[in-house]
């Protein structure tokens, strides 16, 4: 699989003989400098890098996904009015890193709308069905007949059902994955 824009951060390695036992990184927009011991063996260097990479795509991925989800809040008052006649109420709707199954999820009695982070940059019916699909769990809390009566009320279900159905194809043919799908 291709590596994601948000993936790519350039890593700049800073030996230094000053430092005799620490290690620290620093994200300067697209550039990680992680500062190192000169005398760090290279393996350590690797594992060190490694886990300032982690974090660092985690704060990337938290700043875009607040602004992310405040369109994403807009996006669901929307159709809520469209669809919904705009009755239904929600606590937070956001996107979440750890959904690698499904696409969303709903908490009913909570109140709390999650979205797969996969979904950010799909296609706006893409989007628009599954918030659909996770707003009329607010009504029927299972996929019954009156609940899939709901979701159909979108004109593209089917179309985006489809895409949703391809891209899940696509990632189980390059990344094996435990969690079980939603």
């Amino acid at each position: 699989m291709a590596q994601r824009d948000e993936e790519r951060l350039e890593i700049v390695v800073i030996r230094s003989a000053r430092r005799k036992k620490t290690a620290s990184a620093e994200l300067k927009g697209r550039t990680l400098e992680v500062r190192v011991p000169a005398d760090l063996p290279e393996p350590q260097v690797r594992e060190f890098v490694e886990r300032f990479r982690r974090g660092a795509l985690r704060r990337l991925a938290h700043q875009r996904h607040q602004a992310s989800d405040r369109a994403l809040q807009a996006r669901a008052e929307s159709l809520n009015r469209t669809y919904f006649g705009g009755k239904l109420r929600w606590q937070s709707i956001r996107f979440v890193e750890n959904q690698r199954k499904r696409f969303g999820s709903c908490s009913p009695a909570r109140g709390t709308i999650r979205i797969s982070s996969r979904l950010v940059g799909a296609p706006d019916f893409v989007l628009d069905y599954v918030l659909v699909h996770e707003l009329a769990h607010l009504v029927h809390p299972d996929h019954s007949k009156a609940f899939w009566q709901l979701v159909y009320r979108y004109p593209l279900a089917e179309r985006a059902r489809g895409y949703l159905i391809a891209l899940q194809m696509e990632e189980d043919d390059n990344a094996p994955d435990d969690e079980e799908e939603g």
